[in-house]
């Protein structure tokens, strides 16, 4: 298998956080905060184990299903179209995995720090370029967004994901606003995002029914 630069890019990251969890298994504690609510308190535990190493299992995994979806996608070939902002957006995902999983290991090593703060900037790039592939992306069946009316017409999906990238982005940018006003980070963050699922799952349904009439 002949790997490209972002696979390499995607691999080291992996490798990396192996290489941290092995660094510092010794030094955590038995019982590894692993989960924080949306007022920045730990409400969830692991193992030292599956503390250490699911998030890079995770990342691992991802990785390899990422690898996998351009090969069995029946429109494959569309995928190819926007393959650059595909491989892009597995390396955000990675890098941001990799960003959630050192907030963990600092904080288990005894920092402390307001973890919701430190979550915004990286959601908020997270959901910018999420706008950036939706807009590129071509009619498949993995990415994008994939209801059956965008999977039923190629013009539906364009005009879907024309409004739905730039929603997303507008969401992206709204959740930035979260590191100036945290009490209100979780609402700013998910409000923007869930109404920009809604609205172009609403979008597609009333553009196909317009295409079916014409």
């Amino acid at each position: 298998m002949k790997f490209k630069k972002t696979d390499i890019i995607i691999i080291s990251l992996i490798s990396l956080s192996f290489i941290v969890g092995i660094y510092l298994y010794p030094q955590m504690p038995e019982k590894m905060a692993s989960h924080w609510n949306v007022k920045g308190e730990v409400d969830g535990y692991l193992s030292k184990f599956w503390g250490i190493f699911l998030m890079p299992i995770v990342s691992l995994g991802l990785f390899l299903l990422f690898l996998l979806i351009p090969r069995i996608d029946p429109l494959k070939a569309n995928i190819e179209k926007f393959r650059k902002y595909f491989d892009s957006f597995i390396v955000l995902i990675m890098v941001f995995l990799f960003y959630i999983y050192l907030l963990g290991i600092v904080w288990n090593l005894g920092k402390r720090f307001n973890m919701g703060r430190t979550m915004v900037p990286a959601l908020g790039v997270l959901f910018y370029y999420c706008g950036i592939l939706i807009e590129n992306a071509k009619r498949n069946w993995f990415i994008g967004i994939r209801t059956p009316w965008t999977l039923s017409s190629e013009s539906v999906w364009d005009k879907t994901h024309k409004i739905g990238g730039k929603l997303f982005k507008v969401a992206g940018l709204i959740a930035f606003l979260g590191i100036f006003f945290p009490n209100f980070a979780f609402y700013l963050i998910l409000v923007p995002v869930l109404l920009a699922a809604f609205y172009t799952i609403a979008y597609s349904y009333f553009e196909y029914q317009k295409e079916t009439k014409r």
